[in-house]
Formats: C-alpha cells, sequence, structure tokens
C-alpha cells in the first residue's frame, strides 16, 4: 500500500525471506558432496579416503547451516517482531522515534524470550538417557552439561529450528496445500468476462438504487423513518458505494493493457494451469508413496519413522537420483521445487488471507497491503521455505539423506554350498540406513532436522493432513466458478482515498 508505505518493512521482507531461499539453496550442495565423495563402484575417491578430510568438508556444510539457521531465529524471534511492533507504535500521537524504538524493544523481548526457552531445553534435553540409571541427582544435573559441551550447542539450535519448522508445517498444510489446488485451476479456467461483469454491475446498481427511492419514498410526508429501514438504507448506500468503486475500476480495467495481453496469452495460461496441476500430482504421488513406505517398512513410531532401505519406487526420488550426478541438473529441480512452493504458498495465502484461527487479521492484495501484514506474510513465507527442507525429504527420503552414495557389501564364498571359505565377494548396494556408518555419509541437513524422532513423528502425520488439505482444496476450488477480473481489488471496508489513490 502506497498510502502506507514504510521502507524498513520492505527491507525486512525480503532480507528474512532471501536468508530463507539462500538457506534451501544449501540442500543440494550437501547432497552433492556427500555423493562425489565416492565413486559409482562405492570406493571412496583418493581425496576423500581420510575421515579427517571427510570431516573437514562436513563440518564447513555445517557451520554453512549454522550460520543461516542462526539468521532465521534472528528475523523470526528478533527483527521481524521489533519492526512490526515498531511501525504499530507509528499510530501512537507525539511519538518520536526514540519512544518507538524503545516500545517496540519491550514487546520484542517475549518473542526473545521464547527463544532462549527453545535454546535451553533442547540444550538440555539429552537424546539418550545416562549412562547410570541409579545415579544422583547431581550425577545427572554433570551428565547433562557434559552432553552440552560436546555437542557445542547443536541440539539447542536444533531444537529451536525444528520448533520452527513444526510452525512452518501448519502454514504448509493450510495455505501451500489450498494454493497448489487453487493455482493452477484459476489459470486454467481464467476470468470472468469484463463486459459481462460490467453489465452486470450495472443492473445490480440499477437495482440497489430502486430499493433506496422505495425507502426514502416513505418519508416523503414528513414521517420519520423506522429502525429497520434506516438501517436499511445504510446498508444499501454502503452497498451502492461499493458497486460504484466496482464500476469505475472494471471500467479501468476494460481499458488495461495489461487485460488484453492476457487474454492474448490465455492458451499459455492454459498450458501453464495444465502444467502446475501434473507437477502438484507429482508432488501428491511421490509424498504418498513415501508416506505408505513409512508405514509398512518404518521401524516404528518411536524412532521417527525411519525408512531401512527403499522398499516402494518414488517417481520424484528415482528422478533425482537419476539427475543428481550431474551437479547443476538436480540443483534447478530442487530451486524449482522450492520456488514452486512459494509461489503455491502465495497464491493460498492471497486467497485465503492472514488468520489467527477463525478471526481474519490481514487481506493479501495488490498495491494495498498494509506493512504489518507484509511482514505477517514474510514470516509465514520465511517458514514454510524452512519446512521445504523435510517436505523434498519426505519427497524423496534416499535423495536427501545419502543422494546417490554406493557401498561395498562384503559377503563370504562358500566352498562346497554349505561352508563359508576364506574368500569374500563384493557386492554394490544403494546406500540406506542399515548401511555401515563408515561406509555411507549422511547429509548435514538430515542430521541437523532429525536429531529429535518426536518432530520427525509430527512431520509424518502432518504429511498425511497435508494429503487430505490439497484433495480438498482441489475439490473446493473445481465447484468454485471463475474468479473476477479485479479479484481483491474492491472490498466492501475500503476507503474512498485508497480507492483515489490506486486509480490514480
Amino acid at each position: 500500500s502506497r498510502q502506507e508505505s514504510e521502507v524498513i518493512s520492505t527491507i525486512t521482507a525480503i532480507c528474512a525471506l532471501s536468508v530463507a531461499l539462500i538457506t534451501s539453496a544449501l540442500l543440494p550442495v550437501d547432497i552433492f558432496l556427500v555423493s562425489f565423495m565416492k565413486y559409482p563402484n562405492g570406493t571412496y575417491k583418493d581425496w576423500a579416503a581420510s575421515n579427517e578430510t571427510r570431516r573437514q568438508i562436513e563440518d564447513t556444510v555445517l557451520y554453512g547451516y549454522y550460520t543461516l539457521y542462526s539468521l532465521i531465529l534472528f528475523c523470526v524471534f528478533f527483527w521481524i517482531p521489533f519492526v512490526y511492533f515498531f511501525y504499530e507504535e507509528k499510530d501512537e500521537e507525539n511519538g518520536s522515534r526514540c519512544s518507538q524504538a524503545k516500545n517496540a524493544l519491550k514487546y520484542t523481548v517475549g518473542f526473545v524470550i521464547v527463544c532462549a526457552a527453545l535454546l535451553l531445553i533442547g540444550a538440555f534435553v539429552p537424546l539418550q538417557p545416562p549412562p547410570n540409571q541409579n545415579s544422583t541427582q547431581w550425577e545427572k544435573v554433570k551428565y547433562l552439561f557434559e552432553e552440552l559441551g560436546s555437542n557445542n550447542g547443536v541440539e539447542a539450535l536444533s531444537f529451536s529450528i525444528s520448533s520452527l519448522t513444526l510452525i512452518g508445517m501448519l502454514a504448509v498444510i493450510t495455505y501451500t496445500a489450498y494454493g497448489m489446488s487453487v493455482l493452477p485451476l484459476n489459470l486454467i479456467k481464467g476470468t470472468r468476462s469484463v463486459l459481462y461483469e460490467r453489465l452486470e454491475n450495472s443492473e445490480d446498481a440499477e437495482e440497489v438504487e430502486h430499493q433506496i427511492d422505495k425507502i426514502k419514498a416513505k418519508c416523503e410526508d414528513g414521517r420519520p423513518l423506522s429502525l429497520r429501514d434506516r438501517r436499511n438504507l445504510q446498508d444499501l448506500e454502503a452497498k451502492l458505494q461499493t458497486l460504484r468503486r466496482r464500476g469505475r475500476h472494471l471500467e479501468i480495467a476494460e481499458r488495461n493493457c495489461c487485460t488484453k495481453v492476457g487474454s492474448a496469452l490465455r492458451p499459455l495460461k492454459i498450458l501453464l494451469g495444465v502444467f502446475f496441476i501434473l507437477v502438484a500430482l507429482l508432488f501428491t504421488v511421490a509424498l504418498f508413496i513415501s508416506n505408505l513406505d513409512k508405514a509398512l517398512h518404518s521401524a516404528g513410531i518411536s524412532t521417527g519413522f525411519i525408512i531401512f532401505g527403499t522398499n516402494l519406487t518414488n517417481p520424484l526420488n528415482e528422478l533425482l537420483l537419476t539427475l543428481q550426478p550431474v551437479f547443476p541438473l538436480d540443483y534447478v529441480l530442487i530451486t524449482v521445487i522450492t520456488m514452486y512452493f512459494v509461489f503455491t504458498s502465495m497464491a493460498g495465502i492471497r486467497n485465503m488471507g492472514i488468520w489467527f484461527f477463525w478471526i481474519r487479521l490481514y487481506k493479501i492484495r495488490p498495491r494495498r497491503t498494509c506493512p504489518q501484514a507484509l511482514l505477517f506474510l514474510c514470516m509465514i513465507l520465511l517458514l514454510i521455505v524452512l519446512h521445504t527442507s523435510y517436505m523434498i525429504y519426505s519427497l524423496a527420503p534416499q535423495y536427501v539423506m545419502y543422494g546417490s552414495q554406493k557401498y561395498l557389501l562384503q559377503t563370504p564364498l562358500t566352498t562346497d554350498g554349505s561352508v563359508p571359505g576364506n574368500q569374500t565377494s563384493s557386492t554394490t548396494k544403494i546406500c540406506d540406513a542399515e548401511a555401515p556408518e563408515d561406509q555411507c555419509t549422511v547429509t548435514r541437513s538430515y542430521l541437523f532436522l532429525h536429531k529429535f524422532w518426536f518432530f520427525s513423528t509430527i512431520y509424518y502425520f502432518g504429511n498425511w493432513a497435508f494429503l487430505a488439505v490439497f484433495l480438498i482444496g482441489l475439490v473446493v476450488s473445481c465447484c468454485k466458478g471463475k474468479k473476477s477480473v479485479i479479484e481483491g481489488e474492491v472490498e466492501a471496508d475500503d476507503s474512498d482515498i485508497s480507492d483515489d489513490e490506486y486509480i490514480h
């Protein structure tokens, strides 16, 4: 909204979302490095044969995750809330910049306390029980501090990021699942005719004017209107004002070059919509197969549904494994998947708005979005992109965990058909959870986001919810008619000032 334009909120949104996208772009680099260490026959390359060399490479990637995830925590728990409250304090009369910043910091302290609590919980919740169950309370406390010192705070940061990813999962279920259905179907169905909408709007305006005249005719002889008639008259006048604004917008849309170009590009929009719906169906099938594989062949709920090997053919997983040896191709595909999630999430947010349970907080509209809504939108998209790391793991678990790594399985040869001999045979197998630890290197992203089994369990059930919401959104989008060519531009609660600004 140019009427409520705020530079700092725009810069904050751009920077925060950029950090999230760069974080998601680190995932294919991580997968490429662990895959590039080995030859196709399952042996390590000469430069990666040393455990020290592999550890240095892994640590470099891990430090990159530390830096970017720390920036995400800074944006979510300090910078975005501070900018939000700083703008809210702007409405106070006779308020200086210093008082605005002081009050904004005061409200932001609550978010900092939540962040500190998450870090403490993650730091002092051990992944394994103390070695001696009969130890004293002091020994147990000492063990917690020793664990904290040994992991250098990795669990604390991982717990905080996993908590944010959990919130991002709720946003993905709410907005992305619906956006994946509404975006392609809107492209396929297109918009209503401008001429037909103008005619329909004119008829509605004439009907409302006729009803207003009928009510006003009741007081021509000097009699006052009843309370019911006065309320009806106010509602009708507000409706007539909205219809007139709608008529002005439709008139501008009819003369707009973008509308004419959009009509000329109608076949391209249909092809793009068909492509998006096919991609959505591919993701849905891949996610369903992955979840079904976990349900049938995983180690159970207490281990976060870890899969011991690939048991069902996943089309997206196979495609990524095929493209992985040629580095840019899988990187481009992961980037396309991430941007697809962003665009579909944006479509879902724009169609639904920003809600707190059943209360609608903000609307997202072209040239009408207030700075607070922009910051909320930025935080939601940041959390959604953060969750894409686990979503991609759900879509292609084998690719995200090990890339295209293989290992040599040594099996003893039998001499007379029953007694094993001294000789062994080597069989090349694809790396999975049953592979020896020194033969397969797990990506740092998988280890970082899957340290706590209960988060993985929640993500698993969240994927089923995602599939259900997508199917419901697909049915709802199919039942809806074509949207207006000025969808979201005119609302009953808009002011005449903002309307005039939009037109000029």
